[in-house]
């Protein structure tokens, strides 16, 4: 038998090292840490999504959450809780500082809780965005679904009601009339937390892990514009732009700008929720579908009737189902309350966008320094003139509307052709009309 080369032996040999070596990494817990580290809102609720969903493409052993925050919107936490309770990966979270509110719920919905020094955890009573307490119904809401959270996860379900609400009294724990919060030592003796960590190297140790690979959420540009632009606040100054454009368009038509606004609006309003899955293609043409009925109210059909009604619901229908995340296989499996809050913003919204456009046309048309003008000038010197005394002579005389009045439009007296605008609501081609005033170049008009 031929020995082998002494190369061809050391070749081999490091090969192998290698393939262990290797074996070795593929055998290591691989870690997936996200941060939640602002207030819990959409936003959050939409990239803890997605970082459950890319953990477990990645095979991840252990999701670690780094938290310190103060709470936040109880929908949005809420979801948080129920993707943490339906995970098939443990869920560890690293409480670093804060974890108050909607915080202290996502915490107990994990499996295991580790607090570094000086941190806390609990004040969960809701509130409303001036730290006004709200009515008890709730605050038993909250204290349900903490109790229920807790019971899942082995823990206290008294102490976890009694960081919502102060009337709980719970022996040795917490005193009646005061809102329970932790300190580490106190969440570790009453089963609230694991240990008191320092450091997300120090928790995996405890947890009885020495080597292991993280893998850190990361979120790209678009993600964080993308964030931005779901957040309540933004949707609604979207919606009212979106709203005010296209009312202020109509209002003075021509300057361009405002239904430009309005389809830039509606643009970023659309967009950032399609991308997430909250918009469906649906939604957004109920949207589009509406925009049309209304401009056909407006520009082809005289009045305000069911053409005019029906585009006004679907814009609103749209613009809401898009704010809304669907909770079933259904196409119309709506969270009820997500949904009234949805309504109830893009409502507002809607309002406050046409006053406030009506206040700015009105400040803007009258104001000296913004005003429209010809770039032709028409001098008495070349033969034009205004005559007022011709139009005033047309008053009580009778003529035919030879377009739609809306309420502007023309009409003959005599064979000729005047400018003219309706004294009341709109007046239908062909109409006989009488003259009643003369104003601003136009002649005013009332249907026979």
């Amino acid at each position: 038998m031929r020995l082998l080369p002494t190369y061809l032996l050391f070749f081999i040999s490091l090969m192998a090292t290698v393939t262990v070596r290797s074996q070795d990494t593929n055998i290591y817990p691989l870690v997936y840490e996200l941060d939640i580290r602002q207030e819990i809102a959409p936003p959050v609720w939409h990239h803890t999504k997605k970082a459950f969903q890319e953990a477990q493409a990645l095979h991840a052993d252990i999701i670690l959450i780094h938290m310190n925050t103060y709470g936040g919107m109880l929908d949005a936490a809420d979801s948080i809780r129920t993707k943490i309770l339906d995970s098939k990966i443990p869920v560890y979270v690293f409480i670093d500082k804060n974890a108050a509110s909607a915080g202290a719920l996502i915490s107990i919905a994990c499996d295991s809780i580790y607090m570094t020094p000086g941190s806390s955890i609990g004040a969960a009573t809701v509130v409303n965005q001036k730290g006004e307490v709200l009515p008890d119904k709730y605050q038993s809401y909250m204290r349900s679904i903490m109790r229920s959270t807790a019971e899942v996860n082995g823990r206290n379900p008294d102490i976890a009601q009694a960081m919502v609400d102060p009337s709980i009294y719970v022996a040795g724990v917490s005193d009646s009339g005061k809102v329970l919060t932790f300190t580490p030592s106190e969440a570790l003796k009453n089963g609230f937390c694991e240990a008191e960590v320092n450091s997300v190297k120090a928790l995996l140790h405890h947890a009885g892990i020495d080597k292991y690979k993280i893998e850190k959420q990361q979120l790209t540009a678009a993600d964080k514009i993308t964030g931005f632009l779901i957040n309540p606040m933004i949707s609604g100054l979207l919606i009212m732009i979106i709203i005010g454009g296209i009312y202020f368009e109509l209002q003075t038509p021509g300057i361009g700008f405002p239904l430009a606004a309005a389809v830039v609006a509606a643009l970023l309003y659309f967009a950032p929720l399609y991308i997430e899955g909250l918009a469906n293609h649906w939604e957004i043409l109920l949207f589009i579908a509406g925009l049309i009925l209304l401009a056909l109210e407006i520009f082809a059909i005289p009045g305000f009737g069911v053409t005019g009604f029906a585009g006004v619901l679907l814009i609103t229908t749209g613009l809401t189902l898009s704010l809304v995340e669907h909770v079933g296989p259904g196409t119309l499996d709506y969270d009820l309350t997500g949904l009234l809050k949805a309504f109830f913003l893009v409502i507002i919204s809607m309002t406050l966008g046409i006053l406030i456009s009506i206040f700015l046309a009105k400040r803007l048309l009258e104001s000296p320094s913004f005003h429209f003008s010809l770039n032709n000038r028409q001098l008495s010197t070349e033969g034009y003139t205004v005559a007022k005394e011709e139009y005033l002579s047309m008053i009580g005389k009778t003529g035919i509307a030879q377009t739609q009045l809306r309420p502007a439009g023309k009409i003959v007296i005599d064979g000729e052709q005047y400018d003219a605008v309706s004294q009341i609501s709109y007046i239908n081609k062909d109409s006989q009309v009488t003259v009643t005033d003369y104003n601003n170049g136009q002649l005013v008009v009332r249907k026979v």
